[in-house]
């Protein structure tokens, strides 16, 4: 059955019990050692994806001598592996090197400025942008799972990738989806959802589906989650003794962004996994019958997922509704796991996802109508070509989050009159609503199944403070922190897109470039001076007073 093979470590994983992990100190102390190649730089951006790609562009435009380092085999992260209908809030907002981005690609196809795309079109425009400022580029180097990171005291000297190199800077600058270097650096973290106590949260902790207010993708039919003799369907996860707002371990789901098409000249058909059983799909057989009786007719495939329509006759992809492209449940312990780990789960994605879409063109459960529909589409063929199709990057919606010298939460997200919500450090703006996908499927008492943790609340713009970027100073001087950086899981989820990874990213190779030339730490730089030369780069850092749409 699906995700039979992460059952067994899944099962004897123990949480920590207060969710808060610092590197071990042999990753952190670990002797220096001879390498085959060992490189110097001013600064080594860890992780290809948008935010490392703005922050080694930005600090390489500064005339600093710059490395980022990819441990796979692909640039550009999310934006271009499939998320192309881009998530932005409030336009105003997205300045600067991100906003450069999105007129670089509208350059490709004849226009100011484009915000969907083709994935391939993403990935040239930031292999070009790399290019032009001259940044040196590290594929395929994940670091060292013992032993990666070289510190002496507070400062990290080196670190170490698996194939025997060996890379040292004055700066470093983790932009993994991960926080893979962050917690090998030594630096506190959490994952999970804190209780409503924690940070006075309201919308904080375990959110029961009937009881947990403005909720999303939900189920709107009455469909029963268990098999005859008992026992849950695959896919629903036990009743949690829980109470509204407790804390928990748990993550939103994740899910791949495909990008299909219905050009019979472009596309590939929806791939068979190996490990394909139409059992597990029993609870979406029953969904789609419960939908068809409710309406009077079988649904089609935008009732199902949603089709986000991009240029060139393809679609982007995305979860829509109470069973769809995300996985509930097999993200959960993907914080904690190690890169072999990570790849089971990814396979558990791929496996659960390609099986879905093969289960509503081929089950003959599934009404004819939306059998033809589904076979109508297909993986575009011209994406990701070396994967058949298949987007390489697992939308990795959140993983870790620094416990750092700030904690955005949801009242600095929110027009609270209490709090001040102006940033004497603001390095950015974000914007986007409070997105939190499900993260459970669950029984009700009542017989019935319900989705958990599925919220989408509108916020105002708000400043994003330099210092949600830095680790506390007792753990490390020279390491900025741009994707998992310091947010509860209430506010990560509208930090989370996008557009402000880039935002931030920027603003911390600029704060390297300080600190290079400055040779200070990054905690002592000039501010002001920082905020007047982001400025002077087209970055919005003044709050326009509207709200996200």
């Amino acid at each position: 059955m699906r995700n039979s093979r992460l059952n067994h470590w899944f099962k004897n994983f123990q949480l920590p019990a207060a969710l808060l992990l610092a590197g071990t100190s042999s990753m952190a102390m670990a002797q220096v050692q001879p390498h085959v190649y060992d490189h110097q730089y001013d600064l080594v951006v860890y992780g290809a994806t948008p935010s490392g790609i703005s922050a080694a562009v930005e600090a390489a435009r500064h005339d600093l001598h710059v490395a980022i380092i990819e441990p796979g085999a692909h640039i550009g992260g999310m934006m271009a592996g499939g998320l192309s209908r881009t998530d932005t809030g409030n336009k105003i907002v997205i300045g600067g090197i991100a906003r450069e981005f999105f007129e670089r690609v509208g350059a490709r196809y004849g226009q100011p400025i484009e915000w969907n795309f083709e994935p391939h079109v993403a990935s040239a425009v930031f292999d070009q942008m790399l290019r032009d400022a001259h940044v040196d580029i590290y594929m395929n180097k994940p670091i060292l799972e013992q032993g990666g990171v070289q510190k002496q005291g507070q400062t990290i000297l080196a670190l170490a990738t698996a194939d025997n190199q060996l890379f040292r800077a004055k700066v470093f600058i983790d932009a993994t989806y991960e926080g893979t270097l962050m917690g090998a650096s030594g630096v506190s973290y959490t994952w999970g959802r804190e209780s409503e106590n924690k940070y006075g949260e309201g919308l904080a902790g375990y959110r029961v589906a009937d009881q947990s207010g403005p909720s999303r993708d939900n189920f709107t039919t009455q469909v029963s989650p268990y098999a005859a003799n008992g026992t849950l369907l695959p896919g629903v996860q036990s009743s949690p003794d829980e109470k509204l707002g407790d804390f928990d371990g748990k993550i939103q789901a994740y899910g791949f962004r495909l990008c299909i098409t219905q050009r019979d000249d472009n596309k590939l058909p929806f791939p068979k996994p190996v490990n394909y059983q139409p059992a597990d799909y029993a609870l979406l057989a029953r969904q789609l019958e419960a939908l068809t009786v409710a309406h009077g007719h079988a649904p089609d495939l935008g009732e199902l997922v949603s089709l986000g329509a991009l240029p060139n006759d393809k679609f982007d992809v995305n979860d829509l509704g109470a069973i769809s492209t995300d996985d509930l449940g097999s993200s959960w312990r993907y914080p904690a796991a190690n890169a072999a780990q990570r790849a089971t789960i990814w396979q558990a994605h791929y496996d659960y996802e390609a099986g879905f879409f093969y289960f509503l063109g081929h089950d003959p459960s599934v009404p004819v109508s939306l059998r033809n529909e589904v076979n109508s589409y297909g993986l575009a063929k011209d994406e990701f070509i070396a994967n058949h199709g298949w987007p390489w990057q697992l939308y990795v919606r959140e993983s870790r989050r620094m416990l750092g010298e700030y904690i955005l939460t949801e009242r600095d997200l929110e027009n609270d009159p209490v709090i001040d919500r102006s940033k004497t450090d603001a390095i950015g703006l974000g914007s986007y609503a409070m997105d939190m996908h499900n993260v459970e499927r669950i029984p009700l008492s009542n017989g019935l199944v319900q989705n958990e943790g599925g919220t989408y609340v509108p916020v105002k713009a708000y400043q994003i403070p330099y210092r949600s970027l830095l680790p506390m100073p007792s753990e490390t001087d020279n390491l900025l922190v741009t994707v998992c950086l310091s947010a509860s899981h209430v506010a990560y989820a509208s930090l989370r897109m996008e557009p402000q990874y880039m935002i931030v990213g920027q603003a911390a190779g600029l704060a390297a470039t300080f600190a290079v030339h400055g040779d200070t730490t990054v905690y002592q730089i000039p501010l002001a001076a920082m905020q007047a030369q982001l400025k002077t780069e087209h970055a919005v850092l003044d709050i326009p007073g509207t709200t996200a749409q």
